[in-house]
């Protein structure tokens, strides 16, 4: 457990945050059955010791997430049906006062023993803080604790969430007029993409950490004598992202210089992108519109069954009649992000028309129109 949420946020701060996961903790007391009720973790930066602290003229202020999973006796799919509805208007309410957005995530202690390792299973068993239980009720998971098993995947998972947040900031980007809410948004989308390019990388390379200053230690160290001509470029961004994590602060910069910014980091993603995607699936690929046409499945690893079961879960019994049904729900997802991103020009060709159809469901006449059907999509399958 971390002494402290924060690395240098203040006693009142601290204290907040505090009394903050003391008052979930009752209220989930109070909304799900003390015989179903295992355990209550807060994960994320907070969890970890490493929130971001939001320095104001008058105090220090919460600025990240707080996460809190839910660990109930059951099937987690039961679970989230029965209570799913219930915690999340439960999060609604204590948010306000938490001044930051809360967040419940249901799972169990035997789901958490018997799935494989993930990015965030790392992360909340390498750095958390307990609500209710304690250590002991973790044994059976020291496979998490390796990030060497952290699968490629989830070094392409990552980076298409920070890539989806580059394509939402670039639609923020085209809004007329522009608004101070949209400025933020796409400064915190930024600052996140900066770090998340670093992780996703020593992901791939099974160097991930879950600390953000040690992945920079590692990042500087490891890539000393690499030879990719973007490492630099990587370091220089990531050190930029860290810094927002732990300190972040609201952008009021002008459109026109955040856009500058945008194309940096977009330029940059697309060579990451393409580098990890290579590893992963084990063939080159020239540009993302050759990526996106390859035919071959993106997630060949993932079995018929689970992709069949996540399909109907989320899109109806309906779906599973097509051929895509059997592969992946998310590679929707990896299909047209590429596009949407980084080759806006093609959006007419009617041959990628159809592409982003068929994986997004619907059409659209313009990039705004793809974008709204991509975040409805992304929503479902992150």
């Amino acid at each position: 457990m971390n002494a402290r949420f924060t690395l240098d946020g203040g006693d009142d701060l601290e204290n907040r945050l505090d009394q903050t996961c003391a008052a979930v903790a009752d209220a989930i007391r109070g909304a799900v059955p003390s015989d179903k009720l295992e355990a209550i973790l807060l994960g994320g930066g907070y969890g970890r010791g490493e929130g971001g602290v939001l320095k104001t003229a008058a105090a220090d202020l919460p600025y990240n997430d707080l996460e809190f999973y839910v660990c109930l006796r059951g099937h987690p799919w039961l679970n989230e049906r029965r209570y799913g509805a219930r915690l999340h208007r439960l999060a609604e309410s204590l948010s306000p006062a938490a001044q930051v957005e809360i967040e419940f995530k249901i799972t169990s202690l035997d789901r958490l023993r018997r799935s494989p390792v993930s990015m965030f299973s790392y992360d909340l068993l390498m750095g958390h803080r307990w609500l209710v239980g304690n250590e002991q009720l973790l044994h059976g998971c020291d496979h998490h604790r390796d990030p060497s098993r952290i699968p490629l995947a989830e070094a392409s998972r990552l980076l298409m969430n920070r890539c989806s947040g580059l394509l939402f900031s670039r639609e923020r980007l085209e809004r007329d007029p522009f608004s101070c809410e949209d400025a933020d948004f796409i400064g915190r989308n930024l600052a996140k993409a900066q770090l998340g390019f670093g992780d996703a990388v020593l992901a791939a390379r099974g160097r991930y950490h879950w600390s953000c200053r040690e992945r920079y230690r590692r990042l500087e160290k490891f890539f000393s004598e690499d030879d990719l001509p973007w490492v630099y470029d990587i370091q220089r961004e990531h050190i930029a992202g860290m810094e927002f994590k732990l300190h972040p602060r609201r952008s009021t910069h002008a459109r026109s210089i955040l856009l500058e910014d945008w194309e940096r980091l977009a330029a940059l993603g697309k060579q990451v992108w393409l580098w990890i995607e290579e590893r992963r699936l084990e063939r080159s690929f020239d540009s993302p519109h050759h990526y996106v046409f390859d035919p071959r499945p993106k997630f060949p690893e993932s079995p018929a069954w689970w992709n069949l079961l996540v399909t109907a879960k989320s899109l109806g019994l309906g779906k599973c009649l097509s051929r895509e049904a059997r592969h992946s729900p998310r590679e929707r997802l990896f299909r047209a992000l590429p596009i949407l991103l980084w080759e806006q020009r093609s959006l007419n060709d009617p041959a990628v028309n159809a592409l982003l159809r068929k994986n997004l469901g619907a059409n659209s006449r313009d990039f705004i129109g793809w974008v709204r059907l991509y975040e409805r999509a992304w929503k479902k399958f992150q």
